[in-house]
Parts: C-alpha cells; structure tokens; sequence
C-alpha cells in the first residue's frame, strides 16, 4: 500500500484521498498504527487549532508512531498538518509540535490585510527540491490559515507574500510541509502531490 492518509480526526481526508484517486495514486485513510508503518509514504492533514490537534494526536497513540516513521519515509503536512511538523505552536497556549522540522507557529500578523488569509495566492521559489518540480514563480496555489511557520530559511522551498512573508512549501530531508492545499489549488497543487507520491 503506497500512501497512508493520517486519520486522527482533525483532516480534511477525502479531498486528499480524491485527489490522489485523480492521480492514479493508491492510498489508505487510516489510525492504525500498522497500516501507517506498512506505507511507503505518510500525509498528515488537518484543519482547526493548534493544540485540539495535537491533543487528538497524542489521544490517538500515534505521535510516537509518526515520529518514527517520519525518520524512515517521505512524510507530507498539509495546512495544520504543517504546522504540526513543528517543535511548537503558540495558539491559545504554547503546545509541543511533532519536532520533526526545527522552528515553531505563530500567529500571522499582517498589518492593512484580513487575517485568515484565504484565497489564492501566488509563490515564490526559494529552494526547489523535489515537490517543487514543474512549479514556476508566480503560480498560484489556496490558503486558507491565521498561523504561519517560523523556521530558517534553508527549510522553505516555496514562499508566499501576504503583508509578509509566509513559508509556503517547508522541508527538511524527506519530510515536507505544505502551508496551502495541494488538492485544492488545482493543476499546480496536483502536479506538487503527484511530485509527492513518486518520492
């Protein structure tokens, strides 16, 4: 079984899995921590807070299922499931991420602009990596989040520029992070997780 889509009750599953069906990817949503160490690949969704999260990760079991897995297999975060990948967030209280990309979340203070950014947006290519193949500067990809990543810049692929900068498109080694939707951002978020499933 090639992907394993993270079921731990805070993804927006079925767009994902319908998106990989698109593609002619198989994949599996599943909380089994058997079916997740038996993919070849992990993809953590998530919408809503910070903390909820994590608290549902750890209810779960599989924070320590996900931590070693991430260390022998590609692994993709989408929106909150990025920010998961973090050493912390700071979203109504500071929380402990997954640790699996140094740096941490903060709220995205943007100055003349309405926070949650949401819509579409145009990235930046800062360092392509294999996600980032087929992408040109100025395609657009869909936002939607109030929190963004603060990490060094050697682990951004992608940005976005929302009042600031927004790390669009993170990674460290084999573990990617997407700030945007993939599977809602049309043939550029298709062609990124297609990139994605033939890691």
């Amino acid at each position: 079984m090639a992907i394993a889509i993270i079921d731990y009750g805070a993804g927006n599953l079925f767009n994902v899995r319908n998106a990989l069906k698109y593609l002619g990817f198989e994949s599996e949503i599943s909380s089994d921590a058997a079916v997740l160490c038996a993919a070849d690949k992990l993809i953590l969704p998530g919408v809503g807070a910070f903390p909820d999260a994590m608290n549902k990760l750890n209810a779960s079991g599989l924070t320590e299922v996900i931590r070693a897995e991430a260390k022998r297999k590609p692994m993709l975060g989408i929106c909150l499931g990025m920010q998961l990948l973090f050493e912390k967030g700071y979203e109504f209280a500071e929380t402990q991420g997954l640790g699996l990309i140094e740096g941490y979340v903060d709220l995205l203070t943007c100055p003349g602009q309405k926070v949650p950014h949401m819509g579409w947006d145009d990235v930046k290519i800062v360092h392509p990596c294999a996600m980032t193949a087929g992408v040109n500067e100025g395609d657009m990809v869909y936002f939607v989040h109030s929190y963004k990543a603060v990490t060094d810049e050697e682990n951004i692929s992608l940005s976005a520029h929302y009042g600031q900068t927004i790390p669009a498109l993170v990674r460290s080694g084999d573990i990617y992070g997407a700030q945007f939707h993939p599977e809602k951002s049309g043939d550029v978020g298709l062609n990124m997780l297609r990139n994605f499933a033939r890691l």
